[in-house]
């Protein structure tokens, strides 16, 4: 059995689509636990239409996926997700086989950013660079690897992912899923295409719905997700690897879009890749401006 645990604060408007889609998952059986954070709009209403498990708790999201995950899952396997995610039909079929063949503990999932407008656009095309690199963040592993790492490190609001794959990473090794994909339901094929993306263009991911992105909530998301940054670098240490990739300006602005030769995507597309670059100027403007703690 996969454990699936979705952390949610007022999420009516994506919550659905996101329970649907694991309605259509091809593998079963699957323990679905939201965890949501005070919502005063639909989201738990909604979410009991599909799973009884529905927890109120705060106050963060690594606190929430902690309870989810340590105190009230079963399944052999982990899986956490935002509610505004929508996945492939396959998508935990696939997870469970390549973990099955014990070369991993944890595995980083594609995402494809969802929406329309160009900022969307520029989003799904940068995304796409950092699968199966340091920036990215593994979501599916086994419950028992979760717990004997000690799951997410509640002081930390933004870089907690990359602090859990730092700790995964001392029992093993962690995998990219590379898998074909399946077809949508009819529903949720026509969800994706309205919001900007052909499903079957793409394989075994997970689907962010990001389409009604807006750049100055971006930006505050992103100032607030910082203000954890020098107490992650204190952690691990400045001089780790890893670390010093992660906030090094050659890897986040050249090396992470050349590695693995992907840089010919930069001059096949160089309207996404200027908006990209003038996106990754103004979050590193906001890191070097960020408070010292």
């Amino acid at each position: 059995m996969v454990s699936v645990v979705i952390t949610t604060k007022n999420e009516a408007k994506n919550i659905e689509a996101c329970l649907k889609s694991l309605q259509a998952q091809t593998y079963q059986p699957l323990e679905i636990i939201v965890v949501d954070n005070g919502s005063t709009d639909e989201t738990q209403a909604l979410a009991r239409r599909y799973t009884s498990q529905v927890f109120d708790r705060g106050p963060e999201r690594s606190a929430q996926r902690n309870f989810g995950l340590l105190e009230q899952s079963k399944g052999e396997y982990g899986l956490f997700l935002d509610a505004d995610m929508v996945l492939s039909p396959n998508l935990i079929a696939e997870a469970v086989k390549e973990m099955e063949k014990g070369s991993c503990v944890a595995l980083h999932l594609p995402e494809i950013v969802l929406g329309k407008n160009y900022w969307s656009q520029v989003r799904r095309f940068e995304r796409g660079f950092y699968d199966g690199t340091v920036i990215d963040g593994a979501r599916f592993f086994k419950r028992q690897d979760f717990a004997r790492i000690g799951g997410f490190d509640e002081s930390f609001s933004g870089p907690e992912d990359w602090d859990l794959d730092k700790k995964f990473k001392q029992l093993g090794p962690i995998g990219l899923l590379q898998a074909p994909g399946s077809a949508c339901p009819p529903e949720l094929d026509q969800l994706l295409k309205d919001a900007g993306v052909d499903p079957g263009r793409y394989g075994a991911v997970v689907f962010h719905n990001e389409a009604e992105f807006d750049l100055k909530r971006y930006l505050s998301k992103k100032g607030y997700y910082i203000e954890s940054f020098d107490r992650y670098i204190a952690k691990w240490g400045a001089q780790d690897p890893e670390v010093r990739l992660q906030f090094s300006a050659f890897y986040r602005f050249f090396g992470v879009f050349l590695e693995r030769g992907k840089g010919w995507r930069l001059l096949a597309h160089p309207v996404l890749a200027a908006g990209m670059y003038a996106l990754r100027f103004l979050v590193g403007l906001r890191f070097l401006l960020r408070p010292r703690s």
